[in-house]
């Protein structure tokens, strides 16, 4: 068992992407710099005070930091709010972690330029840091500036996986051969089915539909969210767990 993958599992198993994004529609996002532990919001190096803060807030946060392992100058923050066509990305840079208790996340400025955020927390799954590491590192070198390592984003098993911010498209099973040819598609505004996990910010019913959609399906068919078989999701909890797979209903 200490040689399990749950990318592979997954992989071989042909467990399907689609309606697996992050559904959370509010996200906060802060640059962390240093390890992180398995509950990365509560295991980090930032001041106690704001770790106790982000634990109080009431939307999604995620930690950050930079593929090379450079930090500063200052701390970055981004609001990420869900819209019907994406997100809309808000922005700072703070002199200190500390100015995030008085920050007032509803006057954050418009962020321009796309966010590449490759979920890498290797302490909370062992595929999220082997394989997308190598993917945040090839991004960093064509977007240097908007391409960050990120906490979980749900779904290891489906590693190497990014979400692109505005347009929320969720990536996954990216490798260091496909994930700029992937990305340099979303840039375009296209949707590189292959790898598509979904639009995040929406239930994964709608993430569904809109990737049914996309791939010429039947406009009037009517998608249903159905159990899929129990499988081992991690490779850091030998736990298993039910799974849900979207369908079109026949008739």
């Amino acid at each position: 068992m200490t040689d399990f993958r749950c990318a592979l599992a997954s992989l071989t198993d042909g467990e399907p992407l689609a309606g697996t994004a992050p559904a959370d529609p509010d996200v906060l996002l802060v640059e962390a710099p240093g390890p992180w532990g398995r509950d990365a919001v509560a295991d980090n190096r930032l001041p106690e005070v704001v770790r106790a803060h982000l634990a109080s807030l009431d939307l999604k946060v995620f930690l950050l930091r930079r593929p090379d392992g450079g930090a500063g100058p200052g701390t970055h923050v981004y609001r990420a709010r869900a819209t019907a066509t994406g997100f809309d990305v808000r922005s700072a840079v703070l002199d200190h972690p500390e100015d995030l208790l008085d920050l007032d996340l509803d006057a954050l400025a418009p962020h321009d330029g796309p966010l590449w955020l490759v979920c890498t927390n290797g302490k909370r799954d062992r595929c999220c840091a082997e394989l997308g590491r190598p993917v945040a590192g090839l991004l960093a070198e064509h977007w240097p500036e908007g391409t960050w390592e990120t906490t979980h984003l749900g779904g290891h098993r489906f590693s190497a996986t990014l979400l692109a911010l505005p347009s929320g498209i969720t990536l996954g099973r990216l490798s260091t051969s496909d994930a700029l040819a992937a990305c340099e598609a979303v840039v375009r505004g296209d949707v590189p089915l292959e790898w598509v996990r979904g639009r995040a910010g929406r239930p994964g019913l709608e993430q569904a539909r809109e990737l049914h959609l996309l791939a010429g399906g039947d406009p009037d068919a009517e998608l249903v969210a159905v159990p899929g078989p129990v499988r081992r999701q991690s490779c850091g909890d030998d736990k298993v767990k039910g799974t849900t797979r979207y369908e079109v209903v026949d008739g």
